[in-house]
């Protein structure tokens, strides 16, 4: 499966005796179909999300969050690209919440049908986050934010969107979870999109045309 290719490949955790007394974290494989615009079946999609209702406070994670960018933010920088004649690109970041490294430690237990033989009684202690964990969103947008900072961007102090300017070069991202909304000059937006594909795995999808209910 893909997913699981992804989690070997971002070496999401270390395969491990289970600690005494320690709290393991279950999961379960979530299988969804992914539709394109017009309705057709793109593709079957398979995710193994941790059931983090089990997860105990102050223990196994601490501060949470959920990267969502606000409404009138929104509005406010697609007035500011159509008055500049800005393309206007929404990108979509591949398991985005894998990319996530973790302060705390976490122990789950190995994927259903992935397991060890050798070591069956084994656990999964993370590296990075998975879906389903209390603190996935927080440690995701940890991540993003640290690298567009890297790239020139200022972060804002309101929301998830973050600002770009240096001499006559102006860029707006927002984030919400793992949706981007991005606008520039054509130049610079080429720019910006090459440089967020070389850390992450995102999809350009062109020209924005709905984005949190909004027909643009």
């Amino acid at each position: 499966m893909q997913e699981y290719d992804a989690l070997l490949m971002n070496h999401s955790w270390d395969l491990v005796p289970r600690p005494p007394q320690s709290n393991v974290v279950s999961g379960k494989w979530v299988f969804k179909h992914k539709f394109k615009a017009d309705g057709r079946l793109e593709r079957y999609k398979a995710r193994w999300v941790l059931r983090g209702f089990t997860q105990r406070p102050g223990i196994d994670f601490d501060e949470t969050f959920s990267p969502v960018v606000k409404p009138a933010t929104v509005r406010t920088v697609l007035s500011l690209a159509l008055s500049r004649s800005w393309p206007i690109h929404q990108l979509d970041v591949k398991n985005a919440f894998l990319y996530g490294n973790l302060s705390e430690t976490v122990y789950c237990s190995q994927p259903t049908g992935f397991e060890d033989s050798a070591h069956p009684d084994y656990v999964c202690r993370l590296n990075r986050s998975l879906y389903g964990l209390k603190q996935a969103p927080r440690a995701w947008y940890s991540r993003f934010a640290s690298y567009i900072i890297q790239l020139g961007f200022v972060e804002a102090k309101s929301d998830t969107s973050f600002v770009y300017h240096q001499g006559t070069d102006t860029a707006y991202l927002l984030l919400y979870v793992d949706d981007i909304v991005l606008t520039a000059s054509s130049q610079l937006l080429r720019r910006v999109i090459s440089g967020l594909q070389q850390e992450f795995s995102m999809k350009d999808l062109g020209e924005l045309h709905h984005f949190l209910g909004m027909h643009v």
